[in-house]
């Protein structure tokens, strides 16, 4: 990676806070652009295991790379008398958060000289979505916009002051996967553009406004398949929200598990009137037609929780 040498840039104790692959787009532009982080707080893989953390990402690895510090916390929290001591020693001027599913306490808060930065997405704008989960509940809902916000962090649930935003879009192709990349992008280019006002002071900020809404925390049972209440485009929504990083959707077929990665909308004017949502009247190779309320689905990547049904015929893929 090609590195600036900036020497306009401000001398700031810059801390990155983040166990989360979101967070290394923005780690690797601000150290390409000059900017030095004094530490990284991150988990470590046994407390990501502990805490059921998707998307984990050790930066411990980017941290030696670059001759960097740090420091791996007492509490996720970070509510432990060691995590305390880190902060109130170290005297940060800004936190940068890199997927963090903690609130931050005040008194952490209260130490930085220009605050913390977070970031939230939602599709629809501050207040409204807050909570856990939006990109998952973004797709699982059939949405076509998402909204990341960069905010300054306070004690509460997303509540902080906008700094700034950008929008982009979710298309039919996408999935839970290729909604990390956009939010990598999002959240890099929304650093590197008000980070220096920050350090500055010289930005404004938009109170949030309105009636707050908040998602729910996601659990892999919410990936369950219900064929007889949901409709074949709920069931696809479904899958392409909980695929790999995530669990992945599931439901029976035979009394058998079936857990689907990836599938398609096939048809919804083939009708097989005979069969019952949820049953395969379908197979081309590897790929199973799947009868379903108002429509077919194809799943192209699935495992089955047993090496093979009808015959042989199914095989785990």
């Amino acid at each position: 990676m090609e590195r600036k040498e900036n020497s306009k840039l401000p001398d700031t104790k810059l801390l990155m806070c983040g166990c989360h692959i979101g967070g290394v787009s923005v780690i690797n532009k601000l150290i390409e652009l000059g900017y030095k982080f004094s530490y990284f707080v991150c988990l470590n893989s046994q407390q990501a295991k502990k805490y059921n953390v998707s998307g984990y990402y050790d930066y411990q690895e980017i941290a030696k790379r670059e001759n960097i510090p740090i420091y791996i916390p007492e509490k996720y929290s970070l509510t432990g008398q060691k995590d305390y001591e880190f902060f109130n020693t170290n005297k940060f001027d800004v936190l940068v958060q890199g997927g963090w599913q903690r609130l931050f306490p005040e008194c952490l808060i209260n130490q930085l000289k220009h605050g913390a930065l977070g970031f939230h997405g939602s599709p629809d704008f501050l207040p409204k979505g807050r909570g856990r989960s939006p990109m998952n509940w973004s797709l699982v809902l059939g949405k076509k916009r998402f909204i990341m916000s960069l905010f300054l962090i306070k004690p509460g649930i997303d509540d902080g002051d906008i700094i700034d935003y950008i929008e982009f879009d979710i298309n039919e192709y996408d999935d839970i996967q290729t909604l990390y990349y956009k939010y990598s992008i999002t959240n890099r280019d929304l650093v590197v553009k008000n980070l220096p006002n920050i350090i500055s002071g010289d930005y404004n900020v938009i109170p949030q406004s309105g009636i707050p809404s908040y998602f729910d925390k996601r659990t892999e049972n919410d990936g369950e398949i219900n064929w007889e209440e949901k409709d074949v485009y709920e069931i696809h929504n479904l899958i392409r929200a909980t695929t790999k990083p995530y669990p992945g959707a599931f439901g029976k077929i035979k009394d058998k598990k079936i857990r689907i990665w990836k599938s398609r909308i096939f048809d919804t004017r083939l009708k097989y009137p005979k069969s019952e949502y949820g049953e395969i009247v379908e197979r081309f190779e590897n790929h199973l037609i799947i009868n379903c309320r108002g429509g077919l689905l194809l799943a192209e990547e699935y495992n089955w929780e047993w090496s093979d049904i009808a015959n042989n015929t199914l095989h785990n893929q």
